[in-house]
């Protein structure tokens, strides 16, 4: 079966996503799935000379025409302003959103396979009026008619070194955290993380734990009830479902190397806590 390319949303074009895009194209275009960027190829062009890259650049009229090894392949997409390196500009807010938009039709369509995205900068497309916490959240209303394979998300999960990641809660003040997590949340987050360890990775009977939320995951309530109360009951709804679950344990003990050989997955409860263990074994890859 031949898969349909691979569509990349533009992100930030003050950024350093499209020069991302233009050098893993420069230096590993042998390597790489059939890809095409949904992004201004003037923006693009001008990353690639700022990054000393000699890039060559073929404009698309429609994803089905994407050819490999005849250059990057862009369906061009004007933004409003030229973008100023590191200064992230409200007034092409609707560029960035409208290319991720673009992008997950084309899957809907099936001219595209899969979805990359280039990294955004959250705060101007918040002055311009972007009513999502991130890009997760404004794919999942983008897909929210879409038959799921299983149990919806969305669900962040950050796979890298031998250690794969789940967020319970993801981009909010940390002060919010605890009224956010409830025993439905965490156990939907569950499902989806357990369900894609099956379908996506191969892995017949997924073993999952759960981060305690406070230190010592609570110490038997005596630094925190969250874990009676909320962690450990959405563990046994799971458990009774078949899902091969742990209890709130301590996170401070929870990602090293012969812990991680215990699980196939972890929850964490907040953002933090996922992705320092995670960035720190595997911040460059």
């Amino acid at each position: 079966m031949t898969l349909k390319p691979i569509a990349v949303s533009m992100g930030d074009p003050a950024g350093v996503g499209l020069e991302v895009a233009a050098r893993a194209f420069h230096e590993h275009a042998s390597d790489l799935p059939e890809f095409y960027l949904i992004a201004d190829a003037d923006a693009l062009g001008r990353a690639a000379r700022r990054a000393q890259i000699s890039l060559a650049v073929r404009i698309l009229d429609r994803p089905e025409d994407a050819v490999p090894g005849r250059g990057l392949c862009v369906l061009h997409r004007p933004l409003a302003d030229v973008e100023k390196p590191g200064l992230p500009d409200p007034a092409n807010a609707k560029s960035i959103t409208t290319s991720l938009a673009e992008a997950v039709a084309h899957q809907k369509l099936g001219a595209a396979s899969a979805l990359v995205t280039l990294p955004i900068a959250k705060a101007s497309l918040y002055e311009a009026g972007f009513g999502y916490p991130g890009q997760t959240e404004y794919l999942a209303a983008l897909t929210a008619d879409w038959e799921a394979l299983g149990a919806r998300g969305p669900v962040m999960m950050l796979v890298a070194a031998g250690l794969k990641v789940a967020l319970a809660t993801i981009h909010m003040p940390l002060s919010d955290v605890p009224r956010h997590l409830s025993i439905e949340r965490i156990v939907q987050v569950a499902r989806v993380t357990a369900e894609a360890l099956r379908r996506d990775f191969g892995i017949a009977n997924p073993r999952l734990v759960f981060a305690g939320l406070n230190p010592h995951a609570g110490e038997s309530g005596s630094i925190g009830r969250e874990e009676i109360e909320i962690i450990n009951p959405a563990a046994a709804l799971l458990r009774e479902e078949g899902w091969n679950v742990s209890d709130a344990l301590p996170a401070d003990t929870l990602f090293h190397e012969a812990a991680r050989s215990t699980y196939d997955a972890a929850l964490a409860m907040y953002h933090d806590q996922g992705l320092i263990p995670i960035k720190l074994l595997a911040f460059d890859t």
